[in-house]
This record gives structure tokens, C-alpha cells and sequence, in this order.
């Protein structure tokens, strides 16, 4: 066997061409059959019919599907969609960015571990697990109710409920509550990279500006963000592109109203309109694909 291997590793070792196309050829396989087919297998069915009288799909090419994502309808499930991704982008950003800036300039060895497993710790547990704790949490027998209770707060949080498009019955049943829970379960995701960016920040570069006499504020908004913003971004694609396709938390939180998740999870599962579910998947990746070439416009991958 060591006979065989030798000779077969000196010639690898030779042909380095050779050796990195035996290395890539079975990844390149996956990615290419398994998630390129799919897809565009995928992309592929939005062109096809659906006929409504028999519940049938047939292979006659329209761009019906597409059409039909513009009436007012479809469009206001996508805008909401959109929305909530923005909302919750930009909501992870503000909570996100003076927590990873306390771990990497204030954080003591031993407190950068405690802060790492803190931000890490939900991402242990199930995903379910914990959208189904929420629902018990913003219910009115809830926790958050109750300290909103003690606090004196409650009024205040009715009135925030009583605002269209933002409010409902109670938190559990409002978008107020769905923002909340989506901006819970994404914030992890925005810590990270901006951590990250911020570590690449040198410490005498925030002092030499102190000592040239610039304010907090001015160090913060001339050298702290523009160094650290490509860290955002790059926090921001994760919390946007899970948001956009996220179809379990529009449906455990919040007041009726679909999400494109759960458009495409009703139209493929319930009515068996396979072509418009694969219309509607398109609209995320589409604009995942506007937001990538943004983001690498402003640099967002080299904070990785």
C-alpha cells in the first residue's frame, strides 16, 4: 500500500494543478448539482402554469407568476416583508455595535469569554424552542407585561399598541412583538462582525485623535465608524437576508397578515401553487443580490 501511495503523493506533490482540481471537484459538484440545480430548477417552475380550476401545474411557460407579484396584494406581502428586514437591520445595528465595542476596548480576558458564550448562548438552543418562549413571554400572563406593570409603564405600552401597522391586541399579537423577536434572534448575528471590524481598529488611532483634540463624538463619527462600517454592512447582510426569509416567527408572532415565508410555505403546502411560491422566492433573492452588490460596493467583505 505504501508502495502505491508514494509514487501516487510525489506526483500530486509535481502537478499542483492536478492536485487542486482532485481537491475541489467534489465540492464544486455539491455546490453545482445540489444547490445550483435546485435553484435553478426552482427558477425554472416560476414560469410554469398554474390552473386554478383543476389545482394542476403544467409546463406551459408564462410570466404570469411575475406579473401577478405586482397587483396590491402580493405587493403589500413583499413591502411588509421588506420593511421588517430593514427595521430589523437597522434595530440590531444600533443594539449591536455599543455591546461589541464594550467586549473589544473594556472587556478584561476572563469578560470577552463571559461576553462571547452570552452572545452565542441563544444560538444554542432550538430555534423553535426559543420563538415558541417568546410567545409566552409577550403574552399579557408574561413576564415583559408584568414588568412593564411595576414599572408604571403600561399605559405608555397600550397607546404604543393602539398605532396602526405597529400595534395589536397585545405585544403577542402585534408587529411591535414580531420586530421585537426577530431583533432577539438575528442580534448575534450583527455582534459578531462588527466585533470583528472593531478588533482590526488600532487603539493609538482613537488616541492620537483624543490627543489631537477631537471630541468623542467626532473620534466616533471621522475614525470609529468609517473603520467599523464594513463590519456593519457585512452584520447587516445576515440580518437582512434571514429576516426576508424567515416564515416561522410570522407565523407563531404578530397579528395575521403573510410574510413572503409564509407565502410561499401557503401557496407550496396548502393550495399547491408551486409556480407562484417560486415566483415570490425570487423576490428575496433578488434583492439579497441588490444588497450584496451594495454592500461590496461599501466594502463589506473585508471585514471578514
Amino acid at each position: 500500500m505504501l508502495q502505491l501511495t508514494r509514487p501516487l503523493a510525489n506526483m500530486l506533490y509535481r502537478r499542483n494543478t492536478l492536485f487542486l482540481l482532485l481537491l475541489l471537484t467534489p465540492p464544486l459538484l455539491w455546490f453545482g448539482v445540489v444547490y445550483l440545480g435546485s435553484l435553478f430548477s426552482l427558477l425554472w417552475q416560476s414560469f410554469y402554469t398554474f390552473d386554478s380550476f383543476s389545482m394542476s401545474v403544467t409546463p406551459d411557460l408564462t410570466l404570469e407568476n411575475y406579473r401577478s407579484l405586482f397587483d396590491a396584494t402580493n405587493l403589500d406581502i413583499i413591502l411588509r416583508t421588506l420593511t421588517m428586514a430593514v427595521s430589523v437591520t437597522l434595530a440590531t445595528a444600533v443594539i449591536g455595535f455599543p455591546i461589541a465595542y464594550y467586549m473589544t476596548r473594556y472587556g478584561s480576558h476572563a469578560e470577552k469569554g463571559f461576553f462571547y458564550v452570552a452572545v452565542m448562548l441563544p444560538m444554542w438552543a432550538s430555534y423553535i424552542v426559543k420563538t415558541y418562549a417568546w410567545t409566552v413571554i409577550l403574552s399579557q400572563e408574561g413576564i415583559l407585561y408584568w414588568l412593564v406593570n411595576h414599572l408604571g409603564l403600561l399605559s405608555l405600552l397600550n397607546a404604543t399598541l393602539a398605532i396602526p401597522s405597529i400595534g395589536g391586541n397585545t405585544l403577542a399579537t402585534s408587529n411591535l412583538g414580531r420586530f421585537i423577536v426577530f431583533t432577539y434572534i438575528w442580534l448575534p448575528f450583527m455582534i459578531l462582525p462588527i466585533q470583528a471590524a472593531l478588533e482590526r481598529v488600532p487603539s493609538n488611532l482613537l488616541q492620537a485623535s483624543s490627543d489631537l483634540g477631537a471630541k468623542p463624538a467626532q473620534t466616533f463619527r471621522k475614525i470609529l465608524l468609517p473603520l467599523v462600517f464594513p463590519g456593519v454592512v457585512a452584520g447587516s447582510i445576515f440580518t437582512f437576508s434571514l429576516t426576508l426569509g424567515d416564515y416561522i416567527i410570522p407565523q407563531l408572532i404578530g397579528p395575521s397578515g403573510l410574510f413572503i415565508g409564509t407565502m410561499v410555505y401557503t401557496m407550496q403546502g396548502s393550495i399547491g401553487n408551486m409556480p407562484l411560491a417560486a415566483a415570490f422566492t425570487v423576490v428575496p433573492i433578488v434583492l439579497i443580490f441588490i444588497y450584496l452588490a451594495l454592500a461590496k460596493r461599501m466594502g463589506a467583505f473585508d471585514a471578514f
